[in-house]
C-alpha cells in the first residue's frame, strides 16, 4: 500500500503542538512534505524559538507518523522563525529589531525588571537573538541584574553599540551615569532619554527585543507606549489585591494606546518554607487568572517567592543563566514560550511590501 501525502497532513493535522494549543496544519508550521516510496519527509518550521522542545516536537510527529500502515523511513526537521508583526499605527519599527515586547506593572515591588531580564534570557535560551532595554530612567536595575559595569562603546560619536551580557543584547541610562547620580529630570526629558536609547542603539538583528518599563500609568509610561513600536506588552502582578488594582490600570493603558497584551504573569504567587517546605499564598491566590478572565486575555504563568532570584539578580546572574536546569528557569522558558507564541499568533507587519514613493524636482 503506497502512502499519500494526503494521508501525511492527516495525520499532521491531528497532531497537537503543546506550545500552541493548535495542529501543525492549522497552525501553519508545515512547510514541506515528501513522499518517496512510502518513505517521508516532513519539515516543520515553528513560528517561535523552540530549542528546548524542539526533539520532542520531533518525535512527537515522528510517533505520529509511525501508525501509519506500511511507512518507511520518516525524516522530520524542525526549525524555528521569528518575523516582524505589526504595531501601532504610525510609530516606525526600529532598525535591526523584529518585534518589540514591553513588560511593564502598574507599580513598583512586583518583581516586573526580575522577570523582564529572565524572559529575555529564556527567549535567547530557546534559540532566538534578543535584547533588553532599561526603560526605567530613574531606577535602572538592568546593569545590575546582568552584572555589567562597562560603559558602551560608540563607533562614530553618535550612536551606540549595545553591551552584551550572558548572550543578549543591553542598554541602559545606567550604562552612561555613575551609578549614584540620581536623575532629576522632568517628563519631557526622560521620554526623550528614553527614545534616544532606543533609537541610536545599534541593535543587530533582534528577534525580540524586551523593553522594561518604569511602574506605573502616568503621562511618562503614555508618551512611551505612544512612542515606541511595541508588537505587544506582558504586565507583572502579584496575586495580591492591591497590586492588581494597579495592575488593571496598567492594562487598561495599554488598551487605550493599541498595543495588544500578550499576557500577564504572576510574581511571588506562593512562598516554600526553606526550613520545613510548607507551601503559602502569602499575598493571596487566583488573582493573576482572574484578572485574565475579566479582560480576556492569557495566564502566561506564575512564580514563587524565592530567595534564589532574588540572589540571583542581586548577583548579576539572574535564574535562567545562574541554574539552567532548575525549576524556577523552567517556569520562565515555559512563559518565554507563551509570549513567543502570542507574538507569532499576532498580525504580521506587512510595511516593508508597500512601495516607496520618492518625490524628484524636475
Amino acid at each position: 500500500m503506497t502512502i499519500s501525502e494526503q494521508q501525511i497532513q492527516t495525520i499532521l493535522k491531528q497532531t497537537i503542538d503543546p506550545t500552541t494549543g493548535k495542529d501543525y496544519v492549522t497552525g501553519k508550521s508545515v512547510t514541506h512534505v515528501q513522499v518517496d516510496q512510502n518513505n517521508v519527509s516532513v519539515d516543520i518550521e515553528l513560528g517561535y524559538p523552540a530549542s528546548s522542545v524542539k526533539n520532542s516536537v520531533q518525535q512527537q510527529i515522528t510517533d505520529a507518523l509511525r501508525t501509519l500502515p506500511g511507512i518507511g523511513n520518516i525524516h522530520v526537521t524542525v526549525s524555528s522563525k521569528i518575523i516582524p508583526h505589526s504595531v501601532q499605527q504610525g510609530v516606525k519599527l526600529i532598525p535591526g529589531v523584529k518585534n518589540i515586547i514591553a513588560v511593564a506593572s502598574g507599580k513598583g515591588g512586583v518583581g516586573k525588571s526580575a522577570t523582564a531580564v529572565n524572559l529575555a534570557l529564556a527567549l535567547a535560551a530557546e534559540g532566538a537573538s534578543v535584547g533588553i532595554l532599561d526603560a526605567d530612567i530613574y531606577g535602572p536595575s538592568q546593569p545590575q541584574m546582568l552584572g555589567i559595569t562597562n560603559h558602551p562603546d560608540s563607533l562614530d560619536g553618535k550612536t551606540m553599540e549595545p553591551v552584551y551580557a550572558h548572550g543578549i543584547q543591553a542598554m541602559s541610562i545606567g550604562l552612561l551615569i555613575d551609578v549614584e547620580t540620581p536623575m532629576v529630570w522632568r517628563g519631557p526629558m526622560v521620554t526623550q532619554a528614553l527614545q534616544q536609547l532606543l533609537n541610536d542603539t545599534n541593535w543587530k538583528d533582534l528577534d525580540y527585543l524586551i523593553v522594561d518599563l518604569p511602574p506605573g500609568t502616568g503621562d511618562i509610561q503614555l508618551t512611551l507606549a505612544q512612542k515606541i513600536p511595541v508588537t505587544g506588552a506582558v504586565i507583572v502582578t502579584t496575586p495580591q489585591d492591591i497590586a492588581l488594582l494597579d495592575a488593571r490600570k496598567g492594562l487598561k493603558m495599554f488598551e487605550k494606546v493599541g498595543i495588544p497584551i500578550l499576557g500577564i504573569v504572576e510574581n511571588m504567587s506562593t512562598h516554600t518554607c526553606s526550613n520545613c517546605g510548607h507551601t503559602e499564598p502569602i499575598f493571596g491566590t487566583g488573582g493573576g487568572e482572574k484578572m485574565c478572565r475579566d479582560y480576556n486575555v492569557e495566564f502566561l504563568g506564575a512564580l514563587p517567592l524565592d530567595i534564589k532570584i532574588r540572589e540571583h539578580t542581586d548577583a548579576g546572574k539572574p535564574s535562567v543563566v545562574a541554574e539552567p536546569d532548575g525549576k524556577i528557569a523552567e517556569t520562565y522558558r515555559l512563559i518565554a514560550r507563551r509570549v513567543a507564541v502570542k507574538v507569532a499568533a499576532s498580525a504580521e507587519d506587512h510595511s516593508e511590501l508597500f512601495a516607496k514613493i520618492i518625490m524628484e524636482n524636475d
